[in-house]
């Protein structure tokens, strides 16, 4: 991290563990994953804004959506491999944020949420793989139309934003306190 600038080293710091260690095997990829995340959450956050898809960035649409693109735009910018291996080392992360009790975007992460994610990072990263030469906006449609035809995973939640299990009950919230592996349903994310 030396002669980077301020900006890389306090992000570097936020990382997790498991992501430090991969900047450290991927030395020459890491400033574009940095590059290519920022992208990811400037273009999640003016979808958002616009309402295209909502914005629950907590199991939601916006959520699947963004890690989707994230995995396919690095997968453009870094390769396959260097990509799978961020966002594997992104979700031990999360545990490791799980076990300290710390927040990630608000919410303490869970075992669904963690699975949610993985699995919206394969779909991304085919996709990436298949359109390696698009632009970023058709990789971003790409990424649109595979969330609106259900390629995509959600977590279960009611009208009022609460989450159901597989079952459709309403999950209590304090069940869900401080708890890894919880009720959470993972669905297709077609509307």
């Amino acid at each position: 991290m030396i002669g980077c600038s301020p900006t890389l080293r306090h992000s570097y710091a936020k990382l997790s563990s498991p992501e430090k260690n991969w900047v450290a095997l991927h030395s020459l990829k890491a400033k574009r994953a940095f590059l290519i995340s920022k992208e990811v959450e400037k273009v999640a956050d003016s979808i958002a804004a616009e309402n295209i898809i909502g914005d629950d960035n907590n199991g939601g649409h916006l959520d699947a959506f963004k890690h989707s693109f994230w995995m396919a735009r690095l997968t453009q910018a870094i390769g396959k491999n260097a990509a799978l291996s961020l966002g594997k080392a992104h979700e031990k992360g999360n545990y490791i944020t799980y076990k300290k009790e710390k927040l990630e975007d608000g919410w303490l992460p869970d075992k669904a949420s963690s699975e949610m994610d993985l699995f919206n990072n394969s779909v991304g990263l085919s996709i990436g793989i298949h359109n390696k030469k698009v632009s970023r906006s058709i990789l971003m449609q790409k990424v649109l139309d595979s969330l609106q035809n259900g390629k995509l995973r959600i977590l279960n939640k009611d009208v009022q934003a609460n989450f159901i299990d597989c079952q459709q009950n309403r999950i209590p919230l304090d069940s869900l306190k401080n708890k890894w592996d919880t009720k959470k349903c993972l669905i297709s994310s077609k509307k």
